[in-house]
C-alpha cells in the first residue's frame, strides 16, 4: 500500500500523522532513519522515517482474538525520499501481516485497519495535490 505524494518532506511527515490521527491511529514511535544511519554509522542515506502507529481499539480487538499478534504491532508507515526527489508514503498491508497468524477472526480487524490505511494514503496523496 503506497502513494506518491509531492511536496516537501517534513510537510508529508506532517500531514501522514495527522491523517493517521483522524483515524484515530496514534504514532508510538517515529523512527529517523537518516539521523539513526548518520550517528550509528556515519553513512549518508536518504530522508526515511518508520511511524509506528496503533490504533489502541483495534489492538485490543486483536490481541483478544490472537495474543500473539503483539509482535506485528505497531504497523508501520514509512514515509521516505524518491530517488527522483519526489516523497512516498508506504503502509504495512494488515491483511497480508495478519495472514501471518492463520486466525480467521482476525479477518473484520484487518480489513477495517487496511480500509483506515487507504484513507490515509488518499489523504496524503491529496494534500499534496492542493
Amino acid at each position: 500500500m503506497q502513494k506518491s505524494a509531492g511536496g516537501e518532506f517534513d510537510a508529508v511527515v506532517e500531514t501522514t500523522i495527522e491523517s493517521l490521527e483522524g483515524e484515530e491511529f496514534g504514532v508510538l514511535c517515529d523512527i529517523d532513519v537518516q539521523q539513526t544511519l548518520e550517528k550509528k554509522l556515519n553513512e549518508d542515506f536518504r530522508r526515511y522515517r518508520i511511524l509506528g502507529a496503533c490504533n489502541p481499539a483495534l489492538a485490543h480487538r486483536s490481541l483478544q482474538e490472537e495474543i500473539e499478534l503483539g509482535a506485528l504491532l505497531p504497523c508501520n508507515v514509512i514515509v521516505y525520499e524518491d530517488n527522483d526527489g519526489g516523497v512516498t508514503v508506504s503502509a504495512v498491508d494488515p491483511e497480508q501481516l495478519v495472514g501471518i497468524a492463520d486466525n480467521s477472526a482476525l479477518d473484520s480487524v484487518a480489513e477495517e485497519v487496511h480500509e483506515r490505511f487507504e484513507r490515509v494514503l488518499d489523504a496524503v496523496e491529496a494534500a499534496a495535490r492542493d
